[in-house]
């Protein structure tokens, strides 16, 4: 693959435009009661009309993004609105906490046991504030964000299956979330916050989570940081760490922090090298770090957003560095990627893949799946591509 970034801008932007965001647009609106439909067959047919809240708020997220940041067309205004008045109508509990799925109608189906119900909630609701200039969503978004700051010591709450005095491992996954969150709502909060909760998460992510002798992420650690000999202490989930990296990356390039981008360009390799599959391609959906049998059955799957999260951080990582590690890593990725996941017939992706490459469902969305992954890294692309374009065109006319 030639450095042609200027055509790979406008692959990734063509795709987003003509294929990925049709395909929502024309299926997964619920016109009549509000909301987004998810779980849709591979022709784009609903098959059942719960709505998972973490999924409704991430697409009300990427319609107002898009809107704002991409073309505002009215569209993409509609449907955004459509799916913020039936999560403020239906989304929290009577705490100010998200439900984790209600029925069509907005009934409560699963109680809020899950806090990236709340977090995808702060990223839809404040960026439809941005879109609109809605202050009562601003508000939401900034009560939400509050609370999860509260939770973060206990995110389950009453609905933690664990012995608190036992084990007391800590996840990776809230911290990780937390440095992007903190970055979209970097106009809104005040920079002290703003500054405080990127500290706190950076050392999280970097010194506590990573594994600085091998690069790697582990997804639960005691608190000091330290590693526990069990199913859980061992489980490395390539996918969380590579996507966490460009969150450090950016977060690296907002502060001038150097020595930050380097380590989280060298850790972005080092997953990489440790979570790919040298047999059939792809990058594994979990591992055990020393090589035991994962707990998860489903662990040599080889899923959508694994390797879109690790496009963007490719992408980003040869933006921000020029490192050509990045550059060749990025052309096997994007090969595998496209030549496995894309739907040529129908649009979008496929999400669950085997270990050979091939679909184990043809899907297109479902409790998990939804319209955020695969939109968001193609729009991520398409930017980063432009701006690599841009720097070739220059160096080009010197």
């Amino acid at each position: 693959m030639e450095k042609d970034f200027k055509g790979l801008s406008q692959f990734y932007g063509d795709k987003l435009l003509h294929d990925v965001m049709p395909f929502w647009i024309n299926h997964s609106l619920d016109h009549e009661l509000g909301g987004y439909f998810t779980c849709l067959t591979r022709e784009g047919q609903v098959f059942d009309t719960d709505k998972f809240l973490w999924l409704q708020n991430r697409e009300l997220w990427m319609f107002s993004f898009l809107h704002e940041h991409l073309d505002a067309k009215s569209e993409w205004k509609d449907a955004a609105c459509l799916g913020y008045n039936f999560l403020k109508k239906y989304g929290r509990a009577s705490d100010g906490s998200w439900y984790f799925s209600v029925d069509r109608q907005g009934n409560p189906l699963i109680h809020p046991y899950n806090i990236f119900s709340d977090c995808f909630a702060t990223m839809g609701f404040s960026q439809y504030a941005k879109m609109t200039g809605n202050d009562e969503a601003m508000q939401i978004a900034i009560a939400t964000f509050n609370n999860i700051l509260r939770r973060q010591g206990n995110p389950k709450g009453i609905w933690n299956k664990t012995i608190p005095s036992s084990r007391n491992l800590v996840n990776f996954s809230l911290p990780m979330i937390l440095s992007n969150l903190v970055l979209l709502l970097k106009d809104v909060l005040p920079k002290d916050r703003v500054d405080q909760t990127v500290q706190e998460c950076v050392n999280m992510v970097m010194n506590i989570f990573r594994d600085k002798d091998r690069g790697i992420i582990f997804e639960n650690v005691l608190p000091n940081g330290d590693h526990h000999n069990s199913y859980e202490g061992r489980l490395i989930n390539p996918g969380h760490g590579i996507e966490s990296m460009w969150f450090i990356m950016d977060i690296a390039h907002a502060y001038g922090d150097t020595e930050l981008m380097k380590q989280a360009v060298d850790t972005t390799i080092s997953i990489l090298e440790f979570g790919w599959d040298k047999d059939y391609e792809g990058i594994f959906y979990f591992l055990d770090e020393k090589g035991y049998p994962p707990l998860q059955l489903e662990w040599d799957q080889k899923l959508w957003w694994v390797h879109l999260e690790t496009l963007i951080s490719l992408s980003k990582a040869y933006l921000y560095t020029g490192d050509e590690r990045c550059w060749e890593w990025y052309k096997k990725v994007h090969k595998y990627a496209w030549s496995h996941f894309n739907d040529d017939t129908f649009g979008e992706w496929f999400g669950y893949l085997n270990r050979q490459g091939n679909p184990l469902t043809t899907l297109k969305g479902s409790k998990w799946k939804g319209c955020f992954h695969l939109p968001r890294a193609l729009y991520q692309c398409s930017i980063t591509f432009a701006m690599l374009d841009k720097i070739q065109t220059k160096k080009n006319a010197v």
